[in-house]
């Protein structure tokens, strides 16, 4: 599921289109709304699907501006969700992490405007806002509506509308990284990382990672997985070096290497026979986030990319 939000079509629509072509037309670009929203492929794609039942039953002669109409109604099915996952989010089961959006490395056309556009660093800055701000910011800063289709989307002023999306804005680009590196470098770090990591390899990784890096692992109380996030080059070495020393075999069964929300990563089948997702953000030609997604519950969209294997 790519979207990107610079190249979402904007052409009207013919008036004697059937209603589910109209939908079909937006499809995608709807998708990219509610995953933007909500963090979860499998939980946007249930949103597009109601959407698409709404629409079935509405008045099609009335609604004059289809983009917006489908916005609106995703958008309001979106923050529904939203409410109720914050609550269920307070009480997870170690860090949180979205759900990955995962790509064949040998179809990277767009992979960086992607990274900006969904990377783990923004989702989570996302996360840190509220419902109304999250929805404001993505309405208006990345999907191009203006603040009265906004409004009528959130149904709030527009004033109110316009407050938000700027708190929002602001803590936002306080926490969105810059990617400084090319494609060619981001994956020769992800390369050494992966091999350093999986060996336990402590100078190798302290020297890949910034000081002040970050490590996340969700396992989502499923499947092992750090508790907390572990912060800092030393302890995140030290921390691998453990994983590596504890297992009898530190080799995954099967991986590939692959876009993970439009940066360079991994995707493996570990010796228990589950997948995981590893990717990483660089800031200054350093190692300064790691994301590792074990929760199965968050890979099961992903079986198309998955070999059979024996167990």
């Amino acid at each position: 599921m790519t979207v990107n939000c610079n190249q979402v079509r904007r052409e009207p629509i013919a008036m004697n289109e059937q209603p589910a072509h109209q939908f079909d037309h937006w499809r995608r670009y709807l998708t990219g709304v509610a995953y933007r929203m909500l963090g979860s492929v499998t939980e946007a794609e249930d949103v597009v699907q109601d959407a698409y039942l709404r629409w079935h039953h509405a008045d099609h002669l009335s609604v004059d501006d289809v983009r917006a109409y489908l916005t609106t109604v995703t958008s309001r099915l979106c923050l529904d969700r939203l409410r109720a996952a914050h609550r269920q989010r307070e009480v997870y089961d170690g860090p949180w992490l979205p759900e990955p959006i995962v790509e064949s490395q040998d179809t990277p056309a767009g992979a960086e405007a992607l990274a900006s556009d969904v990377s783990f660093a923004l989702m989570l800055a996302l996360e840190r806002l509220s419902p109304l701000e999250r929805a404001a910011f993505l309405l208006h800063d990345v999907f191009g509506l203006d603040f009265s289709q906004v409004a009528v989307s959130l149904e709030r002023s527009e004033a109110s509308c316009r407050q938000l999306a700027s708190r929002a804005r602001k803590r936002v680009q306080a926490e969105r990284p810059r990617y400084e590196v090319s494609s060619s470098e981001h994956n020769q770090l992800t390369d050494r990382f992966f091999d350093a990591a999986r060996s336990g390899d402590v100078a190798t990784l302290k020297a890949l990672l910034s000081e002040n890096a970050i490590l996340h692992t969700d396992g989502g109380g499923k499947r092992i997985a750090a508790r907390r996030l572990i912060l800092g080059a030393d302890r995140i070495s030290r921390f691998f070096e453990g994983v590596a020393r504890k297992s009898a075999s530190p080799s995954p069964r099967w991986v590939k290497a692959v876009f993970v929300n439009g940066l360079p990563g991994w995707l493996t089948i570990e010796q228990d026979g589950l997948p995981q997702i590893t990717t990483l953000d660089v800031v200054d030609g350093r190692i300064q986030s790691v994301y590792v997604v074990r929760n199965p519950d968050k890979l099961g969209h992903l079986a198309g990319h998955l070999p059979e294997l024996r167990v």
